[in-house]
């Protein structure tokens, strides 16, 4: 039985915008350009809200050497988008319209870039067009700088934050020494529920500029020995440097942040953010020191000009490998990683995982890897998470600032 199927393909993104998400974004795009089964490669404006819309790039109107220029363009070109797509047993009304559109353009390959939110939504895709009858095969390319995503050693994305938390904390080192004054500096790090990027300011101790303390929402969080902390490294040294999770909370589950309550993104994730400032005026009032808060922010997101070759590189193999797995008859995956670290040697290859296994799982960092005190992170986090910020890309720059890709966007008729 021939696994040959001949159609058009759409390629969409979802959640988040990463450093690196374009060069998934481009490892589809080129290489299904480059495929002859694939008669033709359109860009979803917006995610799966722009197949519903009806807003179709045109990539085979693109420039070649625009396209390759998302290799180091940040951020998710095509456009993003946080929609809840319904249970499509329960309402099939959007599936209804995805497989209209799918008609209109002879789409038989669907290729969706995103987290767990984003899986979601591919594996009901992928679920509803198996009962439909429409022959399409659908693959997910992962994203997400929490690295989150069940079942892959490590997602695009999370690599080139890293880089960029850990150079910045070991900037906000060198900078909180330059008085002889007494400073405590608390630097909040995105991550809900799970503990990776601000785990990822350890890897700042590797060149000797690492923070004091870190805390993770692995572990519940005790206000008063993170005092307790704080203080006896203050005490001593007459400088503290603590990094914290946004999503530390207290024994009963509820948020640390005192902006847990501010508001929810479409899928009803709270949206946090104020825990540097709350915890730094905490603090000042407790020891009376000079306290400073700061909050990376959107900034470690996408951050390029700190990006990780690696990162980069891993991130088109995710998209390429998406794409010439479904032209081999393949359909219902996520392209994952499997990696060795054995010898101080790192190796990378891909391996497909269930859409159905990964979608909505949330992977932690493991406790094993979370000092006894609860306040820093082991030898084996760093063992992990360094292979992956190694490389520096080679970037083109216009007038001594990034070039970033600039796309004409046709829409398809």
């Amino acid at each position: 039985m021939s696994n040959k199927l001949v159609g058009a393909c759409i390629i969409g993104q979802s959640g988040g915008p990463t450093a690196v998400i374009n060069a998934s974004a481009y490892g589809v795009i080129r290489t299904a350009l480059d495929t002859p089964e694939i008669t033709n490669v359109y860009g979803a404006a917006h995610g799966i809200k722009g197949v519903l819309a009806d807003q179709l790039y045109d990539m085979s109107k693109e420039d070649a050497a625009e396209l390759e220029l998302l290799l180091n363009t940040p951020s998710s070109e095509l456009g993003s988008c946080r929609y809840k797509i319904a249970d499509p047993d329960k309402d099939d009304t959007d599936y209804q319209r995805i497989l209209e559109i799918f008609k209109k353009y002879n789409v038989r390959y669907f290729f969706y870039n995103g987290g767990n939110d984003s899986m979601d939504t591919c594996d009901k895709v992928s679920r509803f067009m198996a009962k439909s009858g429409w022959d399409c095969r659908v693959m997910g390319v992962p994203k997400t700088i929490d690295n989150d995503l069940f079942g892959t050693d490590h997602c695009p994305g999370f690599a080139s934050a890293a880089k960029y938390i850990a150079t910045s904390c070991a900037e906000v080192y060198k900078d909180a020494r330059v008085y002889d004054t007494g400073m405590i500096t608390i630097i909040e790090i995105m991550g809900r529920h799970a503990g990776w990027l601000a785990a990822s300011a350890a890897l700042a101790g590797v060149v000797g500029c690492g923070p004091d303390l870190i805390y993770l929402p692995e572990t519940d969080f005790d206000m008063d020995k993170f005092l307790a902390d704080v203080t006896a490294i203050y005490n001593k040294s007459g400088k503290c440097i603590v990094a914290v999770s946004e999503g530390i909370h207290y024994a009963d589950g509820s948020f640390v942040s005192e902006a847990k309550t501010s508001a929810t993104d479409g899928f009803g994730h709270a949206q946090l953010g104020g825990l540097a400032a709350h915890l730094a005026a905490v603090v000042k009032e407790k020891t009376g020191a000079k306290v400073r808060g700061i909050e990376l922010s959107l900034l470690q997101r996408c951050g390029a000009h700190l990006a990780s070759k690696t990162d980069i590189e891993e991130a088109f193999m995710a998209g390429k490998v998406a794409v010439e797995s479904a032209v081999s008859g393949i359909t219902g995956k996520m392209v994952g990683f499997k990696c060795s670290r054995d010898g101080g040697k790192y190796t990378c290859e891909p391996e497909l995982l269930n859409l159905t296994d990964v979608a909505n799982y949330e992977k932690k960092v493991p406790l094993e890897w979370i000092t006894p005190e609860q306040n820093y992170v082991t030898q084996d986090f760093i063992d992990y998470a360094l292979p992956l910020i190694q490389g520096e890309p080679e970037r083109k720059l216009e007038n001594g600032l990034p070039r970033f890709a600039r796309l004409n966007k046709v829409l398809a008729k």
